[in-house]
């Protein structure tokens, strides 16, 4: 059992513990990242450019374009990221892809980090996901994970994972637990739809373009309870509420047991049945490094063709003016400030999650609190979490995103505006 203490630990440290190095307070993981992308900066975009081409050409050699339409349109969608990725590689194109809003943010900002995140990040998640310790906190949480949302107990650490790491992480771990049979298909979208959103480090910076900072604690901690009671309700009401408890296919399930006795026992008992399967960490940290290297190939030609189109559409065409009418009524009926604003930028989220903090940044402090709010509790959002979704086994049906991301946003506003006008 010494695996489950040891590898655990690193793991947790790798995910969970921020560290202060030079300055800056994030997770050793990211500090990998910040350290790769200052030593070879000139290497990275090649890299990038690298798994895109795999990626766009993927589906086409392996045949799975052939599956759904939803898998024919995001293949199509690939190789359009992969000409969009060869363009601003080679700073070819016309002048508006390449605004600073535009091209420049989606490689600089999403694409190289979540390209070097998700390999990287896939090998300490073995140590997380393969030793027992999703087993173990899994039968210490059951008692509130399963009567408030819905998913087995060791849905706390991808809910945990998604807050101080990042939604690619949380939702790689979510497709490996998928895989395995350990999630239905219904509880893995309830995961990914309900706790794989921005990190702590992505609120930080919503924070300080809002002015929020001054009130970090306060902002944190109240967007993390929004969500996850938001997450508490759609799991009651269609879609999620009726889709089928099915395992993926030809994978028999895995269920938690019931426990008998001592809760922590029987929570060590898991672990150690989980350990005595080790197959040897070589095996175990390969084929998470291979299914992180599959995932970041996916996610990293859609980020670059849906998060683009979702930009563009927000930058030259009045559709999420128009969308925002939509939330008029709750924002009107609540009396926020600005509600027509705070419609608008509740739409917008939907394309791109930093989008509306620019559309309020200059506007009272309870709509900017709403707002920085509604941005994270919403989740879903086409330039990189979709993709990544997308990306992973997890079957996906984007009319039902949509459905679920106007529900949350709706759930979002109706909480977070009387909280708001309450505390500012």
């Amino acid at each position: 059992m010494w695996k489950f203490v040891v590898y655990s630990a690193v793991g947790v440290l790798m995910f969970f513990v921020p560290v202060t190095l030079g300055g800056r307070s994030t997770i050793p993981l990211d500090h990998v990242v910040s350290w790769l992308r200052e030593a070879v900066p000139a290497v990275l975009p090649w890299y990038a450019l690298a798994l895109i081409l795999a990626g766009a050409v993927q589906p086409w050699v392996t045949g799975s374009w052939r599956r759904s339409t939803t898998d024919l349109v995001f293949s199509l969608a690939r190789v359009v990221g992969l000409v969009v990725g060869v363009m601003l590689v080679l700073g070819i194109g016309p002048a508006w892809l390449f605004a600073d809003g535009m091209g420049p943010f989606l490689l600089n900002s999403l694409v190289v980090p979540v390209g070097l995140l998700v390999p990287i990040g896939a090998i300490f998640l073995a140590l997380l996901t393969g030793y027992g310790l999703m087993e173990f906190i899994g039968v210490l949480a059951r008692p509130v994970m399963r009567p408030v949302f819905r998913t087995p107990g060791r849905s706390a650490i991808d809910a945990v994972a998604s807050f101080v790491g990042s939604y690619s992480l949380a939702l790689l771990i979510t497709n490996r637990v998928y895989l395995e049979g350990k999630y239905s298909r219904r509880e893995a979208m309830v995961v990914a739809t309900g706790f794989s959103t921005v990190s702590a480090t992505f609120m930080i910076v919503v924070a300080n373009a809002l002015d929020l900072m001054q009130h970090w604690s306060l902002y944190f901690w109240s967007t993390l309870l929004i969500t996850f009671v938001v997450t508490a309700v759609t799991v009651r009401i269609p879609p999620l509420g009726r889709m089928p408890d099915e395992t993926a296919p030809g994978v028999e399930a895995r269920p938690e047991r019931d426990v008998e006795g001592s809760r922590l026992a029987a929570a060590w008992g898991e672990a150690r049945h989980t350990v005595a399967a080790d197959p040897g960490i070589g095996r175990v940290v390969a084929s998470t490094f291979v299914d992180g290297v599959k995932m970041a190939m996916a996610i990293l030609p859609s980020i670059l063709s849906i998060g683009l189109l979702g930009l563009v559409l927000a930058e030259y065409t009045p559709l999420f003016d128009w969308l925002g009418y939509l939330f008029y009524p709750i924002t009107w009926a609540l009396q926020i400030p600005e509600p027509l604003l705070v419609a608008k930028a509740a739409a917008l989220g939907v394309s791109e999650m930093f989008l509306p903090a620019a559309l309020v940044a200059d506007s009272a402090m309870s709509v900017k609190y709403v707002v920085g709010v509604v941005c994270v509790s919403q989740v879903i959002f086409f330039s990189a979490m979709v993709p990544s979704l997308v990306g992973t086994q997890i079957p996906v049906s984007i009319p039902r995103l949509l459905l679920i991301w106007f529900e949350r946003v709706c759930l979002s506003l109706v909480i977070a505006i009387p909280v708001g006008l309450l505390l500012f």
